[in-house]
This record gives C-alpha cells, sequence and structure tokens, in this order.
C-alpha cells in the first residue's frame, strides 16, 4: 500500500504482518535447503576418500574383542610349581571351565577397626624381623591342669551287627554313629563332661573297618608335623588357595596339609590343577582320603577340623581353615598373637550376627541349613541339661564362628575337641549350635581367646564356597 506524505519527499512502502512473516519463512526454507545440500556434499567427499577406514576399524575392534576373549578363557600355566595361584571358579552353567579369579585373592592389606577414637590394626602380629627369628616355645609343664590324658575308646565291630542291643539303641536315638566314631551311650555321653585326671572318651578312628583311610606315605608325613595348618575340601565343593604371608622361617617349620576326597581330585583335575609327584600342590601337601565314613560331606569336613590332634599325633599346634578362605597370614606370628601373647590354649572368632545358640537355632532353620526336627531334638536336650538363655559365657560372647580355629594340642584341649566331634554327630552338623553347650558342659576352659570377627578377617581372603559339595553316595 502506498502512502504520499506531503511534508516529506521519501517515499515509504509498507508491508503487512501477514506478508513479512511469509517472506522470512521463504529465506529460511531457502538457508535450510543450501545448508543440506552443503553437507551432502561434504559427507560424499569424505565417503569416497575415506571409505576404507570405516570398513577396517570395525574389523579391527571385534578382532581386538575375540583376542582379549580368548585370553580370559585360555589357562595360565604357572612355570614354578611351587608357588600356583591359579585359584580361579569353575563356571557351572555349561560345560566349558571359564577361569574368573575372585576379587579378594592373594589380597595382603590389613584389616583395621577404630579403638577409642583410632584406628587400629584387629590383628597385632609381630614385625617382620621379629617373625623371622620366631620359634615354639618350650612347652611348660603345669600341675594345675584339670585333664592329665585323653585315652580314646576301642570297641570291637561286633556292637555294631544286626540285632546287637547296642545297635537297637543307635537305629532308636537316630544318630549317625558308625564303626568310625563308636557308639556313644547317653551315659557315656556324660561321663565325657566329667572332668578329670585321666578320661576315657570316643573320638573317631575307632576301628580299622572306620574309614578316613589315609596312604602309608601321607602318614609318615602328618607325623613328622609339629605345627600344622590344615584345610579340607570334600564332595569337590571348593578350590584350593595357596596359604601367604608366611615368614621364610614359617615355611621351614609349617606343614600346610589339605585333605580332599576322590570327588575333590576330579573335580580339581578339571581346571588342571593336579597334585605333584611329590604330592604337593604348591605349597599344600595334598592327602587324598579313601572311604570317607558318612555320606553327609559337612560331617566329614569335621574330622579334619576337630580332630586334627588324632591326625597329626606329633603336633604342638594346629591353625584350622574353612576350605572357602585363603589364610594370609604367618602361623607362627598368628600363634604368638593370638594364643602365647594371651596365654591361651584355643582361639576362635565371635559370631559376627548372634550370641545365643537359640537365635542361631532359628537361623539355622529359616536358611534350610538343618531340618527343624533335627534343631528341635538337640535344643531340647540342651535345655533338659539346663543350658541357658545368656549370650555371654565368662564375659564373652557365647556363640562362636569356627571357619578359622586356632589352638594347642593339650590333653584338654583334645578333650575339648572330642566332645564337640561327638555332639555334632549326635545331634547336627551345625557345630555352632554345640560349641557354647560344650564349653559350658566342661567348666574348666578360662583360657580360650575368642577373638573378634575382625580379627578373623584379618586372618583369611574369604572366598565363600564355588559349588555345591557332592554327597559321598554320588562317587559311583
Amino acid at each position: 500500500m502506498f502512502h504520499n506524505n506531503t511534508n516529506t519527499n521519501n517515499v515509504s512502502i509498507s508491508v503487512s504482518d501477514d506478508e513479512s512473516d511469509e517472506l522470512g519463512r521463504m529465506r529460511i526454507r531457502a538457508r535450510r535447503k543450501r545448508k543440506k545440500l552443503g553437507h551432502r556434499r561434504f559427507l560424499r567427499k569424505l565417503l569416497l576418500k575415506y571409505w576404507m577406514l570405516l570398513i577396517i576399524i570395525p574389523a579391527a575392534g571385534l578382532l581386538l574383542f575375540e583376542a582379549t576373549r580368548i585370553g580370559i578363557l585360555k589357562p595360565t600355566l604357572n612355570s614354578n610349581s611351587d608357588i600356583e595361584t591359579r585359584n580361579d571358579r569353575v563356571d557351572r552353567s555349561t560345560p566349558t571351565l571359564r577361569k574368573v579369579a575372585p576379587s579378594n585373592l592373594n589380597r595382603l592389606d590389613p584389616t583395621t577397626h577404630v579403638v577409642g577414637g583410632i584406628r587400629e590394626r584387629c590383628l597385632k602380629l609381630l614385625p617382620p624381623e621379629k617373625l623371622e627369628h620366631l620359634d615354639i616355645p618350650m612347652e611348660k609343664e603345669s600341675s594345675s591342669v584339670p585333664v592329665g590324658e585323653v585315652l580314646y575308646m576301642s570297641e570291637s565291630d561286633t556292637s555294631f551287627v544286626g540285632g546287637d542291643v547296642a545297635l537297637s539303641q543307635l537305629r532308636t536315638e537316630d544318630t549317625r554313629f558308625n564303626l568310625f566314631t563308636g557308639n556313644q551311650t547317653f551315659e557315656q555321653r556324660d561321663k565325657s563332661f566329667e572332668v578329670k585326671e585321666t578320661m576315657m572318651v570316643h573320638c573317631g578312628f575307632y576301628s580299622v573297618n572306620g574309614g578316613f583311610k589315609i596312604s602309608d606315605e601321607d602318614k609318615s608325613y602328618m607325623q613328622g608335623c609339629k605345627v600344622v595348618v590344615s584345610t579340607c575340601a570334600f564332595g569337590g565343593g571348593d578350590d584350593l588357595y595357596q596359604p601367604i604371608g608366611m615368614s621364610k622361617a614359617s615355611l621351614k617349620k609349617v606343614c600346610y596339609v589339605a585333605f580332599w576326597d576322590e570327588i575333590t581330585l576330579k573335580a580339581q583335575e578339571l581346571v588342571e590343577r593336579r597334585i605333584g609327584e611329590n604330592g604337593f600342590i604348591g605349597k599344600w601337601r595334598v592327602v587324598v582320603v579313601q572311604d570317607l565314613p558318612f555320606a553327609d560331606q559337612r560331617l566329614n569336613g569335621k574330622i579334619p577340623k576337630m580332630l586334627s590332634h588324632r591326625l597329626f599325633p606329633q603336633a604342638k599346634y594346629s591353625i584350622w581353615v574353612d576350605s572357602k578362605s585363603q589364610f594370609r597370614r604367618d602361623p607362627l606370628g598368628v600363634l604368638e598373637a593370638l594364643l602365647w601373647r594371651t596365654n591361651s590354649m584355643l582361639a576362635i572368632s565371635e559370631h559376627g550376627a548372634r550370641g545365643s545358640i537359640y537365635d542361631e537355632a532359628k537361623a539355622v532353620v529359616n536358611k534350610n541349613k538343618a531340618k527343624p526336627e533335627e534343631v528341635e531334638v538337640q535344643l531340647n536336650q540342651y535345655k533338659k541339661d539346663g543350658l541357658p538363655e545368656d549370650k555371654r559365657f565368662n564375659g564373652k560372647k557365647a556363640l562362636c564362628e569356627a571357619s578359622v580355629i586356632v589352638r594347642k594340642h593339650t590333653p584338654l584341649s583334645n578333650l575339648l575337641m572330642c566332645v564337640w566331634f561327638n555332639e555334632v554327630v549326635r545331634f547336627t552338623s551345625r557345630d555352632q549350635l554345640s560349641f557354647p553347650y560344650v564349653l559350658w558342659r566342661l567348666k574348666a576352659f578360662k583360657n580360650i581367646n575368642t577373638f573378634p570377627v575382625c580379627t578373623r578377617k584379618d586372618l583369611v581372603n574369604s572366598m565363600g564356597h564355588i559349588r555345591k559339595a557332592k554327597p559321598l553316595q554320588k562317587l559311583i
């Protein structure tokens, strides 16, 4: 629309708002089209110039991935047969063996906790230079020891022949006593807690036909052990973890013995962990046991755990480590810190979660670790015997966690282990339930070091169980 201005000679052109917007949109569309065409031309130039790289880079990435995957699956062989750290896991979902190193394997860093506002190490070992010169102390005779000698019962195999009164009682009580354990009656059980100078108790190994057979070569080696660190894996449930953190002195003075059955032997051979001609895998002397006495592999595991004084008759000290753990401290240093320094006969870890066996019994049932009726029979007997529900024993937590046991082999500690073993045979294999009861019944143990959980965590690297252990009857 045109306007004449009489006051000026200028002519102004006015455009309506709708027309202005349309012109603007046209300009924007034109710019976008030119820009789009420019991008296309640029991409065409790039494709013509670098088309080979677009093919090579993805192919190289694929090759790199495959090489990495193959490197993980391929087992690494250690040229040094005495230091084997191939403690890998087996993937049970497929027949292929996949090896994955546990995340906390071979960790030596100390476990600490805060005491009075100051962070301290949980296990206070001697400095390395003192550990190298540490020796086993001379035994001191003490007239105040309540038990001077423990004799082990021996029975004839005829006591288990069908129709015998003892066998009838055995079936009535529904226990797992057999030719290995002997047939402990309730009267004999009560007498085993009556501490006196000379004790006569059942303690396994009562018959040559009882099982748990060991070769003469292994027996000869075990006879020479004065200090022993032992573990066991029955049923193929766990791998073998090499001990670490020991001094050179301990390597010369301490035996490391691992007990296997044939199931574990075959499972370990599948991951190329084989026993050498000298009987060793790394630092462990591997003892393959024949003819295990129980179908329950957990119960078989209690034999080396609790009866080390019978397996190593010349040993003065022993340290038990569950197969799910890697022992990572100097054994003589551990004995000094937990036994010699505290004048203790036995050291065992407090339970981390609970303090009463009655609370533990509920947890055992809830987690399906034992049959409810078995636990009920055991607790009813303990209540009948008068076991209090106290969560403290001699000022310490009553409930213990027995994955690590450090002890001096004396008549009194041997007695404790024998009666404890008989309890897990009679009732359930959950040894936490019977340990407080055994201490309460013996009434003779004052020098037990129940150390805190953080100390136990400093002693071992815990891996957890690798796979479910196979029952003995599946060996066929």
